[in-house]
């Protein structure tokens, strides 16, 4: 079961001191240690709005992060308090309250566009919130989302003219919550009561016309609509008397307005139900370790003055993985072969049938940790080291057999050299007792179990190195003639010659099984790999299906609101969606 953190209160996340921003180390920590996949849900608006007090309902307390209760930002730069997720088990639910936009202390608004563009950036649900009615008031303090494609890149390199389809944005960006706070107007349109969902939609809708004023009135609004393809919208009454608004934290519920504490229930129940794991590019889960290394990679290229890259913090954050997913690949590989490995093994072929099981495993794991591995460069590491700890293994294996050979003709044939080196077999009919002898000795040993593979190359050698000594006795044996003398050298060499052939033929043999296995492992890795890439590719035309639904859609939309411009814009960029999906990812990896 992955960690589960337990904070008793929020901590900064990124500190905004004297117009910096820093990622706070502490926090980084606590996020580090956090196995689990995350719920992010951030929350941006107006300072004195009452951000806070939502964010404490979804973490399930009255305290937490501060409230204030006066017409000064509370919060600078932005907190998170990461709670066990009420619905989704195994999951950590991470909240994010940002400082007050439009504080007239800081004078700057820079960096009200750096918290803003952060908090799209790290969640996966992102809350506006706003005080009254979906006015054009309300719009223009939202003109942050109008910076969005000037503080974000999506891509390390745009497409040939430079910009940057609002597709690639989709695919990143979070849902979107707008919460309207102290609302007071009746939800209806034309006489008909509507939800608070249609009084958005409603709200979004373009104005005909081309002057300034116009275009002005529509650009947050396109903004929103091309940027978030999933949009939510909750209203609520005053909490309770404004007297009594500083005291929220110690207020219960049934000192609170009941359509209030309804709405804000509902609130939560949505969030709960509704907000999806943060989830990068190509459906890669973001987990505590994860969202750590996206805040860093974030706030250092803000601090550098750069742009933070969408596309580029993912393939950091794979490197960092794919690296890691080779070592523990690499681990669990000698892990297996440790526990199942015992030299030597009586077979090569043993050998690699346990490698290939082993690396078969090694693979898998490397696949289900790894990510946008630029060039499968991680993956050919991997097949380098697995094939050097395979020869390692063969090395070791040929080791083993021949000390264990070795130590079993000294046992066997030390009391026969021992009897030569007294002379026992210097005497008439001598040679035929010691080639008795010695046939007697060597089946002895060939019956011995666990030799390995250089029983035959091991005894052959010894026999070898014993010629001289043989050939001694049988020139000195009185009994036999010289002919006999000669016919029994012959066959002696023959025999030596037949043993040499048997041992190069083996020595063929492996070096064919070794050819063969790495073939066979090549093949293993392509394999997977195709399977992986085909997944991947499922998953991608999945995202892509969506994105060119909302397209289509927004794109009737503005047909029939009567803008042709923009849905022109909007036709081209669907066309370059389709073009992409038709394109087939090849597999190559070479070994």
């Amino acid at each position: 079961m992955a960690s589960e953190i337990h904070m008793p209160a929020p901590v900064c996340l990124i500190e905004n001191t004297e117009g910096q921003l820093v990622a706070n180390q502490e926090a980084l920590e606590i996020l580090s240690a956090t196995k689990n996949p995350l719920v992010v849900v951030a929350i941006v608006g107006l300072y004195r709005t009452g951000k806070s007090y939502l964010m404490n309902k979804l973490a399930g307390k009255n305290k937490g992060f501060s409230l204030g209760s006066t017409v000064q930002s509370h919060t600078k730069g932005i907190w998170m308090w990461c709670v066990p997720h009420p619905k989704k088990p195994d999951h950590t639910l991470v909240l994010l309250d940002t400082e007050g936009l439009g504080d007239v202390e800081k004078g700057d608004n820079q960096n009200d566009s750096w918290i803003f563009a952060l908090a799209i950036l790290l969640s996966s649900t992102f809350v506006y919130n706003s005080m009254g009615t979906i006015n054009q008031q309300a719009m223009d303090q939202l003109h942050y989302v109008t910076e969005l494609s000037d503080r974000i890149r999506a891509k390390s390199s745009p497409n040939s003219n430079g910009i940057e389809d609002s597709a690639d944005f989709v695919s990143f960006f979070p849902d979107f919550v707008w919460t309207l706070r102290d609302f007071s107007l009746e939800l209806e349109a034309d006489g008909l009561p509507i939800t608070a969902d249609e009084y958005l939609e409603n709200s979004l809708k373009l104005k005909q016309g081309t002057t300034q004023s116009d275009q002005n009135f529509n650009l947050p609004r396109l903004c929103i609509r091309k940027f978030f393809p999933k949009k939510k919208c909750f209203i609520f009454d005053r909490p309770t008397h404004r007297k009594k608004l500083g005291q929220l934290e110690t207020l219960h519920d049934n000192d609170l307005d009941p359509e209030f504490v309804q709405q804000a229930s509902a609130f939560c129940s949505y969030i709960f139900k509704n907000s999806k794991t943060k989830t990068l590019s190509g459906g890669i889960k973001v987990n505590g370790p994860r969202l750590e290394k996206l805040v860093q990679t974030y706030v250092d290229a803000i601090s550098r003055g750069d742009l933070p890259c969408m596309e580029n913090a993912i393939l950091a954050l794979a490197q960092i993985e794919n690296a890691a997913a080779v070592q523990k690949a690499i681990a669990h590989y000698d892990q297996q072969m440790g526990q199942m490995l015992q030299l030597p093994t009586e077979t090569l072929q043993e050998l690699l049938n346990l490698h290939r099981a082993c690396e078969k495993e090694a693979i898998e794991l490397f696949m289900r940790n790894s990510f946008k591995d630029i060039d499968h460069l991680c993956q050919k590491d991997l097949a380098a080291q697995l094939e050097k700890k395979r020869d390692d293994f063969c090395k070791q294996n040929v080791q083993a057999s021949t000390d264990r050979c070795s130590d079993l003709l000294k046992d066997i044939f030390s009391p026969l050299e021992e009897a030569v080196k007294q002379g026992v077999y210097s005497k008439p009919g001598g040679y035929r007792l010691l080639i008795q002898k010695i046939q007697e000795l060597k089946t002895k040993y060939l019956q011995q179990p666990n030799k390995g593979i250089q029983a035959e190359e091991v005894l052959q050698e010894y026999l070898k190195s014993k010629e001289s000594v043989t050939d001694a006795i049988l020139q000195t044996d009185q009994t036999l003639t010289e002919k006999e003398k000669e016919i029994e050298v012959e066959r002696v060499k023959a025999e030596s010659a037949q043993a040499a052939a048997k041992v190069l033929e083996e020595m063929h043999i492996k070096n064919q099984q070794l050819m063969e296995q790495k073939e066979r492992s090549h093949q293993e890795h392509v394999r997977q790999l195709t399977e992986k890439m085909e997944r991947d590719r499922v998953q991608w035309l999945d995202e892509q299906e969506r994105i060119l639904a909302f397209k289509l859609q927004e794109q009737a939309r503005l047909l029939k609101e009567g803008f042709q411009n923009e849905s022109k814009r909007l036709h081209t960029e669907i066309q370059n969606i389709q073009k992409s999906m038709e394109k087939p990812k090849k597999t190559c990896f070479l070994s």
